[in-house]
């Protein structure tokens, strides 16, 4: 495994058009997700999501690229709010996203477990070596962890780890500080754990996916290789209209979460379980059928005897059957009475 301060050099790829500012995450994120003005971070974005949602858990999942184990969303927007910037967990408005100008394959922070991996996301104004430390505590609900076995499946969602488990695991796990230096954009990120480690734990060979850049906003995988909007970020923008949202909304109009969806997110098998109980609650209804449909039992035992009745009038012809039957035994000893009458023929 790569240690802390360990330097690679990326995959050179050539830049599609020059530096860009804030203006287009504005621009592009506007449509799936309503800007809000922020006391501590200005202008944060909140996703048109399903309630639940968790950054790099939630529809998506990482492959290995030479930039390390990067994050592949489902989502069309996926290309900025998981590459630049971090996220918070607002308590009464769920995630938030605050911009930031540097690309990395996943903003998060990593740990292993014996027989386990797992990530959460780095908050805002957390530095990268805070981050990568023993030292940043994250809310353990806040994690997302998978057998080791796992990691690295594209269908990754499907063996997230109970969020209940994440405290014992979190416990007995330690941080995986892999660095990874970009000197070419004086950059530095986590790229996660070690892919020899991985395969030797999966059971299977990971192919680097290469990363091609591409020339507008969207992200798409095919043929190994990941083509991503990844533009060069100007955090200042010196002269000219300063970027900001065509459309903000006051986070008091925001609409609260769930607060108690959001944990279910992170292992898509609890909502699986909550339509069992739905299906075992029938069952008493089935058992109240069932002595519903024992009530007419009596009905039909009276019928019954009500057949038995009978029953009596057939057993009394059987005996009237039967009591010709001692006129059959008294022919017989009928045949025997003339034997009396023989010894006065003696005489």
């Amino acid at each position: 495994m790569l240690g802390s301060g360990t330097s690679l050099i990326p995959q050179q790829v050539s830049a599609q058009g020059g530096p860009v500012s804030f203006q287009v995450f504005y621009d592009d994120l506007s449509p799936y997700g309503t800007w809000v003005q922020s006391p501590e971070y200005g202008f944060v974005w909140v996703p048109n999501v399903a309630p639940g949602f968790t950054p790099y858990s939630t529809n998506g999942y990482w492959v290995y690229t030479n930039d390390g184990w990067t994050w592949v969303s489902d989502y069309s927007w996926g290309w900025a709010p998981f590459h630049y910037g971090r996220w918070y967990n607002d308590p009464s408005h769920g995630y938030m996203w605050v911009p930031d100008n540097e690309w990395g394959p996943g903003w998060v922070t990593w740990r292993r477990s014996e027989g386990y991996y797992g990530w959460a996301p780095i908050g805002p104004g957390v530095s990268i070596n805070i981050a990568y430390s023993n030292g940043y505590n994250v809310p353990y609900n806040q994690w997302t962890f998978v057998h080791d076995r796992d990691f690295g499946r594209r269908d990754i969602h499907n063996y997230y780890m109970k969020p209940s488990n994440n405290v014992t695991i979190i416990n007995n796990s330690t941080v995986i500080n892999n660095a990874y230096i970009d000197k070419s954009h004086n950059r530095t990120y986590n790229a996660g754990p070690d892919r020899k480690d991985v395969e030797k734990r999966a059971g299977k060979t990971f192919t680097p996916v290469t990363i091609k850049e591409s020339s507008r906003p969207g992200q798409t995988i095919s043929n190994n290789q990941l083509q991503i909007y990844r533009p060069q970020v100007q955090k200042d923008v010196s002269g000219g209209r300063k970027p900001a949202p065509s459309k903000v909304e006051n986070i008091n109009n925001l609409k609260p979460v769930n607060k108690q969806a959001t944990l279910p997110q992170h292992q898509p098998t609890q909502p699986q379980r909550n339509p069992q109980p739905a299906k075992q609650q029938p069952a008493p209804q089935q058992r109240n059928a069932q002595p519903a449909k024992q009530q007419p039992a009596p009905q039909q035992r009276n019928p019954q005897p009500a057949k038995q009745q009978p029953a009596p009038q057939q057993r009394n012809p059987q005996p009237a059957k039967q009591q010709p039957a001692p006129q059959q035994r008294n022919p017989q000893p009928a045949k025997q009475e003339p034997a009396p009458p023989q010894p006065p023929k003696t005489n």
